[in-house]
C-alpha cells in the first residue's frame, strides 16, 4: 500500500534514551501503521544505527545511512527516499503526542492551501532550568500557543519550526532543487558541532515561493526532550550567535539584504545598541547574549562581501 506520509528522523550519533522514546511515541500513534511509512536517516554516526535499532515493529520502515554529515544533507536524502505526499521531519528528541499523525494528516486534507505547518513544542527538561533561560527558550526549539494561525505570507505566528514539521512533497523537492542551484544555502544549516538554524526556514519559506501557505496548529503537539546542557550559558550563546549568523545569511539568500551594503545598514549589522536602543540599560547577562549576536551577524557579513566579491 503507497503510505499517506513519511515519518523521517535524521539522526548523527543519537542519544538512545532519547531516541527510544522517539520511536516508541511512534509505535502508540493512532494512524495505523499502514498508512505510513518510517524512514530513520542515520547521518554518519560512529556506529551503524541499523546493527543497533530494531524497525520490525513496523511494517514500512527502513534504514538509511547518509554518509555527508549534515541535518539539511540528511533531509535531502530522507526527501529523496520518501514515498509519500506528506512528509513529517522529527527529530531525534522529539516525543509525538499519540494523535500527531492522524491531525497532522488531517489538516492535510482540510487546508489544501498550505505547503508547511507544525505545531506546539512543549519542553520536558531533565532537570529544572534556571529562571533567566525562559526567554531563550524559542532558540532551542520551544515554542507554546493557544491559537492556529495560518499565512500567506511569512508571519513568526504562523511559521513551523524543524521539530515535527510536515511539509507536502512539492514544496520539499522545490527546496531540494534551491539547494541543488545554489549550494551557500548549505550555510544555513548545522553540521557536527556548528549551531545553525536557519535551514528550518528556509525549507518552510519555500511553501510561500509556490504561493502556499504555513501554519502553526495547537492540536499539533510534541514534548521536545532537554537535556541540562542545553540550557547553560555558554551553550545557549552559542546557538543565539549561530542564529544570527544563519539569519542573516538567509536574509540574503532571500533577496532582504541587498548589495552594495549602505553604512547604514552595515552599522546596525554589527552594533547591537543601534538594532536594540535598550542595549546600556540591560544586565551583564544580557549585554553578553547581544553581543553574540552582533557577533553571528559580524561572520555572517564577512561571508556575504565574500561570496559577492
Amino acid at each position: 500500500m503507497q503510505p499517506t506520509l513519511s515519518v523521517i528522523i535524521c539522526t548523527h550519533n543519537p542519544r538512545r534514551d532519547y531516541l527510544d522514546k522517539v520511536l516508541t511515541a511512534l509505535k502508540d500513534q493512532t494512524l495505523y501503521k499502514e498508512r505510513w511509512e518510517l524512514l530513520l536517516i542515520d547521518n554518519a554516526s560512529d556506529r551503524l544505527l541499523s546493527r543497533e535499532i530494531d524497525l520490525n515493529w513496523h511494517p514500512q520502515a527502513r534504514h538509511i545511512r547518509e554518509e555527508r554529515l549534515g541535518l539539511t544533507p540528511a533531509r535531502l536524502r530522507g526527501i529523496q527516499e520518501a514515498k509519500a505526499d506528506l512528509l513529517i521531519f522529527v527529530d531525534d528528541d522529539n516525543v509525538l503526542d499519540g494523535d500527531y499523525l492522524k491531525n497532522a494528516l488531517e489538516i492535510s486534507s482540510s487546508h489544501l492551501m498550505l505547503g508547511a505547518w507544525g505545531g506546539q513544542t512543549l519542553p520536558e527538561f531533565e532537570h529544572n532550568p534556571p529562571a533567566w533561560t525562559e526567554q531563550y527558550w524559542s532558540y532551542i526549539g520551544i515554542r507554546k500557543f493557544d491559537q492556529s494561525h495560518w499565512s500567506k505570507t511569512p508571519l513568526w505566528e504562523a511559521t513551523p519550526i524543524g521539530a515535527g514539521v510536515c511539509i507536502r512533497k512539492q514544496v520539499a523537492k522545490a527546496y531540494a532543487d534551491l539547494i541543488r542551484n545554489d549550494s551557500r544555502r548549505l550555510m544555513l544549516g548545522r553540521s557536527g558541532n556548528l549551531l545553525l538554524s536557519c535551514e528550518d526556514l528556509d525549507m518552510v519559506y519555500t511553501a510561500h515561493d509556490l504561493d502556499l501557505y504555513t501554519g502553526l496548529f495547537a492540536n499539533l503537539k510534541l514534548q521536545h526532550l532537554m537535556p541540562s546542557k542545553r540550557l547553560e550559558e555558554q551553550y545557549l550563546l552559542k546557538i543565539y550567535e549561530g542564529n544570527a549568523y544563519s539569519a542573516t545569511i538567509l536574509s540574503f539568500l532571500r533577496g532582504q539584504i541587498k548589495l552594495p551594503l549602505d553604512l547604514r545598514t552595515q552599522l546596525k549589522l554589527i552594533f547591537p545598541w543601534l538594532r536594540r536602543p535598550t542595549y546600556f540599560f540591560q544586565n551583564r547577562r544580557q549585554k553578553k547574549f547581544g553581543e553574540a549576536e552582533a557577533k553571528g551577524r559580524v561572520n555572517a557579513l564577512k561571508e556575504i562581501l565574500e561570496l559577492s566579491a
